[in-house]
């Protein structure tokens, strides 16, 4: 049983009859899809891009980390400032919120609402990511400093016909906002405040016995982290408290699309290009196929790029894999060519392999082998499905085995705990 409750959003105001010209402006991508210095850049192009708040190093001198308690004082500070300002208002009582992403004609329809830590804890709501700690202790600062989550959960589940009709009637009514944002993205906003249906949507929720964390593995960590601390604060609670809850968008699965989460590597391990080939070849079967880039177009096929060309690589059918975690593609890769070729046996940690996500496209691969790396690696998506069964089994998948697009925007809705 799954519990969810609306909640007071802050969120852009409406000062000068300006809503979604505001909230345009405002919203902004999650703050690890940035680098400080791409951070920056954001922040000069739209000065109240909500980055400022989420990585408020960027305000501060460069001779700041960005974990210093000034960073986490200066995110209260400018938060607080924008609320002051009428910037961001809060509603006066509980909603639920309906949030639309448009990309590339395909629609996807979620319900912003507060999800309960103890779902997350008794694993209703089940991941298939580890985290770092490092990243956690960071979030972590940023909601106890802030006192609000900032950034939504990205969660989905197996979709319900009657939740379903509840969203697609309001979406029928009158928008809260709506923009495009600069990536080409449109951003549709609704309310929902009407008594009888958030009461049937709670209702309704209580039925679904699986949520699954589709992206935001560390903000939900460290808002839970956040909700334990608070308990242990107030040894009274009561499990009402703001604190219990955590921001979320639930979309149904169905709606969701994933694409690749492509991999660039360092060096071939002392390898000569023959050597590498003869050892690749013994797990998979390779052709050359010259300058045309190529994205795989089935399970158990790899795109490879080398500075003389793009290969297609096809696991052998010895080596294919049943189980939901060692047969995905991103564990095909790993255990049968990055580690025991490359010698890469933790990507976690190891600095000669990064991660390219899907958006990014097939060309920068061939530019990052050309700049500084050396062999690189197109994958195909993993399935939604393949994304439930591992945390069904209660498994964790390699790490950066997703990329979700669209990206959820940050500072359309703020949970104050």
């Amino acid at each position: 049983m799954a519990t969810i409750k609306p909640f007071r959003a802050i969120r852009p105001g409406n000062t000068n009859n300006t809503t979604t010209a505001l909230a345009e402006k405002i919203a902004a991508l999650p703050y690890d899809v940035y680098n400080r210095e791409e951070a920056k850049a954001e922040i000069i192009r739209e000065p109240l891009s909500f980055l400022r708040i989420d990585r408020a190093e960027t305000t501060l001198p460069d001779n700041i980390s960005t974990y210093d308690d000034l960073v986490y004082d200066r995110a209260k500070e400018l938060l607080e400032e924008m609320i002051n300002k009428e910037q961001f208002i809060q509603e006066e009582k509980e909603c639920f919120y309906i949030y639309e992403l448009i990309m590339n004609g395909k629609s996807q329809t979620g319900l912003v609402a507060c999800a309960s830590i103890d779902d997350y804890q008794n694993g209703v709501i089940k991941r298939h990511e580890n985290t770092r700690t490092d990243k956690e202790l960071d979030r972590i600062r940023h909601i106890d400093s802030c006192n609000a989550q900032t950034g939504p959960i990205f969660l989905t589940f197996r979709g319900s016909d009657r939740i379903k009709n509840i969203l697609n009637l309001n979406k029928t009514k009158e928008k809260l906002y709506c923009f495009t944002s600069p990536d080409g993205i449109t951003h549709n906003v609704w309310k929902i405040d009407d008594i009888e249906e958030i009461t049937t949507i709670k209702e309704e929720f209580e039925h679904i016995t699986s949520i699954y964390i589709a992206d935001g593995h560390h903000r939900a960590a460290s808002a839970i982290k956040v909700g334990m601390k608070r308990r242990e604060e107030h040894t009274n609670y009561t499990g009402k408290e703001e604190f219990n809850y955590f921001l979320s968008v639930i979309f149904p699965s169905e709606e969701l699309m994933i694409m690749p989460y492509n991999r660039v590597v360092k060096d071939l391990n002392g390898n000569t290009l023959e050597e590498f080939h003869a050892k690749v070849s013994e797990y998979f079967t390779i052709t050359f196929l010259g300058a045309e880039p190529y994205q795989p177009t089935g399970k158990g096929e790899f795109g490879m790029y080398l500075k003389n060309g793009w290969y297609k690589l096809k696991i052998k059918k010895e080596y294919e894999k049943k189980d939901p975690v060692a047969g995905l593609d991103v564990s095909l890769l790993q255990d049968y060519l990055l580690e025991p070729v490359l010698g890469i046996k933790d990507p976690r940690s190891d600095k000669r392999i990064d991660f390219v996500g899907g958006i990014r496209g097939l060309r920068e691969l061939e530019r990052r082998v050309q700049e500084d790396m050396a062999v690189a690696f197109s994958m195909y998506p993993t399935d939604i499905q393949e994304l439930i069964a591992v945390s069904d089994k209660d498994k964790l998948m390699p790490p950066k085995s997703t990329w979700f697009e669209p990206k959820l925007r940050s500072g359309l809705f703020i949970h104050k705990i």
